[in-house]
């Protein structure tokens, strides 16, 4: 099987660049050569994945954060249909957060996914289609595979990724940014479609769209969601004023115990769509994309990753 890898030397503030040469010669001990390309710049993952899979590459090395394999996932999705149904993503954490390998059980470590890479084992899963509106009001298509997110959830991901004082303290920097926006976010009023059902308005502080369980540097934001169930979990953070929300529900969200709050409500399905009058940040595997109306689709088992095997 032939095998791209895409680094990215800039993830984890450079850290990923000095730490390829590390890898690089353990991952080939068990794949075999790689035909390494670097990124530059944003975007260029995804140019890249996409090249490679319409050249025959079969298994595509994405080295970096979650940013790094959400630009790979997003050119595998554009390549040639068919050629991308046979193409294995291999996440290879080398960023701040690197929640996609958490979520397959590699615990988000170099280790751990070569484990997993020399194993052979396999897994096939969900993607989430977004289609939002970019910051200069077109319409715009990203996919994912954790979280998409609007409201203060995607509020504390933007100012977290925009601060690069904070992206130095790893998935920390998560929590701390988080008081920061709850203390001045205000809830606004959301029409929520689920499926087939009739549009209902709601009050919201934020809103998650999950695949998995984990996001946001290890927080359990959608407990019992699966990767690969064909079905996406909404979480809905209600009408929660700032000491509320801070003191009642957001304790509990590293262990997932914010869903037992009598205003967060959760439930399932495979098409969700958001409008609210007011700009409202729309987030995406920890990459903010632009703002509200947003569709949230799932497509099912759309693509094949490396997976530790099961104890």
């Amino acid at each position: 099987m032939r095998t791209r890898a895409i680094v990215n030397p800039a993830a984890n503030t450079r850290r990923a660049g000095r730490r390829w040469p590390l890898w690089q010669p353990k991952l080939e001990a068990i794949l075999g050569p790689l035909d390494v390309a670097f990124t530059s710049g944003p975007g260029d993952a995804t140019k890249l994945a996409c090249r490679a899979v319409n050249e025959g590459y079969r298994r595509l090395i994405a080295a970096g954060g979650d940013g790094t394999v959400n630009e790979v996932l997003n050119g595998v999705m554009a390549a040639a249909p068919v050629a991308a149904a046979k193409t294995l993503l291999c996440p290879f954490p080398l960023g701040t957060a690197n929640e996609l390998c958490r979520a397959l059980g590699h615990l988000a470590g170099p280790d751990g996914t070569l484990q997993a890479l020399a194993g052979g084992h396999t897994r096939v899963i969900d993607v989430i289609r977004a289609d939002f509106r970019d910051f200069d009001g077109r319409p715009a298509t990203r996919y994912g595979y954790l979280v998409a997110s609007f409201g203060a959830a995607a509020m504390i991901s933007h100012r977290t990724s925009a601060s690069r004082w904070l992206k130095k303290l790893g998935p920390i920097a998560y929590f701390l940014m988080t008081p920061v926006v709850t203390l001045t976010y205000q809830s606004r009023q959301v029409t929520v479609g689920i499926d087939n059902a009739p549009p209902q308005t709601r009050t919201l502080f934020s809103g998650l769209i999950a695949s998995a369980e984990n996001g946001g540097g290890g927080m359990r934001l959608a407990p019992g969601a699966m990767i690969d169930d064909g079905l996406l979990d909404f979480v809905a953070f209600g009408n929660l004023g700032r000491m509320e929300a801070l003191f009642r529900v957001l304790p509990g969200i590293r262990q997932g115990r914010h869903v037992a709050y009598s205003k967060v409500t959760t439930c399932r399905g495979r098409r969700f769509h958001f409008e609210c009058s007011d700009e409202m940040l729309v987030d995406l595997d920890g990459e903010t994309l632009g703002n509200l109306p947003l569709t949230v689709t799932v497509l099912e088992r759309a693509v094949r990753v490396p997976v530790s095997p099961s104890p």
